[in-house]
């Protein structure tokens, strides 16, 4: 029978050592409240210590002063096994500088995993990954020298290749919902995820752990059946937490409880935070450049994914283009039609017609549901490959990305063909590069792999390279310079900046 306690009370029940899986996708649905415990009582008395945080997305903010970020800072955790690390400035510095584990896996493996340990399965095989960094023939997940698990192995059955993944058990759940009713039933209904909360709940249970939930009221009505999210059966501890949060009012929009109709899409975008405290040049225009020209790709009637960064500029202009309200775009995270919220809220979707559970999404992405997908990179190769996931000083981690690009249709990369520095605007239909980047993102060797071209070209993906000068194309034989823009020099500001020979 669930008991409702204070944050401290549920917390002060995990464990040395304990495995802690956080339901959150990134900020969203993440329980800050049950965190801020955790690191007070590890201030206070030195546990719970060596903790091994599990989460398929991530839990985090860009933010070291919350949710995990203090306690790993604090030395509270020994191990992370996730799938983005970009929000969580204070697990990837701790990662490089080999105080902790880490271990960075394919999102949709990890939400698929996470189901799988709820029916008692010990492992998952997946095509995911294969030929791509999480492969151990090419390269590896672990983030340092210090993570020697072997927790990816490759397999065969009949005649097809897999990724095995060992499924960890899972000894505590943290969980973020709205309501609790008399039966320690968990709603969601001001959540704008449900992430994998249910199948996580599922699977604590199933290793005789602990389901820890905080919610911000407690109801004396009994809940509808069909809003419930996860049953009292599978909750231990609910933790109230009045609706004061440091995430941001409320947004209707985003939970479904206002519909957005394309036509008000703009509206609401703007409402939204889009820059996680980036520094914006004004006068470049880059990002609006390929946004442009990378929406003139969708068709009436496709089904899209959108990913953050440039590519949120695809839903800026397919609504311009007014071709908006004849797509249906989705987000890794649930979302079906509506649009992707940009910035701090990704993860959400303005004006949803649904919202499912994240592997069911996945589910949908693996089996090909996708006609096109929109995808930012941090450089690409000769051969089309490209890394997202891994840079110098840093490690965003791969997110939904593997999964989005298994087997969609038509793959949109949208990204700048130089960085820092770059400045290029549009002035009567041309493109101008006011200021050239210093750092080149078209090479022909790139540090890590996230997308394989030889792979996409196997089985029959169409791939384009937008950026703000130039679209490229993969071919059998690698990138093939597909349209250079009015403006842009050709032979100076494509082909004698690239290290290797275009295909042509």
């Amino acid at each position: 029978m669930f008991k409702i306690v204070s944050a401290r009370e549920a917390v002060d029940r995990i464990p040395d050592g304990a495995r802690v899986a956080v339901n959150s996708f990134l900020a969203l649905s993440n329980p800050e409240e049950l965190h801020n415990a955790i690191c007070e009582r590890f201030i206070e008395t030195g546990s719970p210590k060596n903790l091994r945080l599990f989460c398929a997305a991530g839990f985090g903010v860009w933010d070291e002063s919350r949710y995990a970020d203090p306690y790993i800072t604090a030395g509270a955790v020994s191990e992370i096994i996730a799938g983005h690390y970009n929000s969580m400035p204070a697990a990837v510095k701790a990662a490089l500088a080999n105080k902790i584990e880490a271990y960075c896996l394919p999102l949709g493996l990890l939400s698929q995993a996470v189901r799988a340990s709820a029916s008692g399965k010990e492992w998952i095989l997946s095509e995911v990954g294969i030929g791509i960094y999480a492969d151990p023939r090419v390269d590896t997940c672990a983030l340092n020298s210090i993570s020697k698990k072997k927790i990816i192995e490759v397999r065969e059955f009949e005649g097809r290749e897999y990724l095995m993944f060992r499924i960890p058990k899972i000894d505590v759940a943290l969980i973020k919902g709205t309501t609790v009713d008399p039966n320690g039933n968990i709603s969601f209904e001001k959540e704008y995820l449900t992430v994998d909360a249910l199948a996580l709940a599922q699977a604590t249970k199933r290793n005789g752990g602990s389901v820890i939930v905080q919610v911000e009221r407690v109801s004396h009505e009994f809940s509808r059946p069909r809003s419930v999210i996860v049953p009292g059966i599978l909750v231990d501890e609910v933790v109230v937490i009045e609706p004061v949060t440091k995430t941001g009012e409320y947004n209707p929009a985003l939970s479904g409880d206002v519909h957005v109709p394309a036509s008000q899409m703009d509206y609401y975008v703007n409402k939204i935070s889009t820059t996680k405290n980036r520094r914006i040049n004004s006068a470049d225009k880059t990002a609006d450049i390929i946004g442009e020209r990378a929406a003139r790709e969708l068709k009436p009637e496709h089904i899209v994914n959108i990913g953050i960064g440039i590519p949120e500029m695809v839903g800026k202009y397919a609504s311009k283009l007014g071709i908006l309200k004849d797509i249906v775009t989705t987000v890794e995270a649930g979302g079906i039609g509506g649009l992707p919220a940009p910035g701090v809220a990704f993860g959400a979707t303005i004006g949803a017609d649904m919202i499912c559970d994240m592997a069911t999404q996945f589910d949908f992405y693996d089996g090909g549901g996708l006609d096109i997908c929109f995808l930012g990179g941090l450089e690409a190769d000769m051969r089309g490959n490209v890394n997202v996931h891994k840079l110098e000083g840093g490690y965003p981690g791969i997110g939904g990305f593997a999964n989005i690009t298994f087997a969609t249709k038509t793959i949109v990369f949208c990204m700048s063909f130089t960085t820092k520095g770059l400045v290029a605007t549009r002035e009567n239909g041309r493109v101008i590069i006011k200021q050239e980047g210093s750092v080149p993102k078209f090479k022909k060797e790139i540090a890590a792999v996230s997308f394989s071209g030889a792979n996409a070209v196997k089985r029959g993906q169409r791939v384009l390279y937008v950026t703000e000068r130039c679209v490229f194309e993969l071919t059998e034989t690698g990138l093939k310079l597909k349209e250079v823009y009015d403006g842009v020099n050709e032979q100076k500001q494509i082909r004698q900046l690239l290290d290797f020979e275009l295909y042509d």
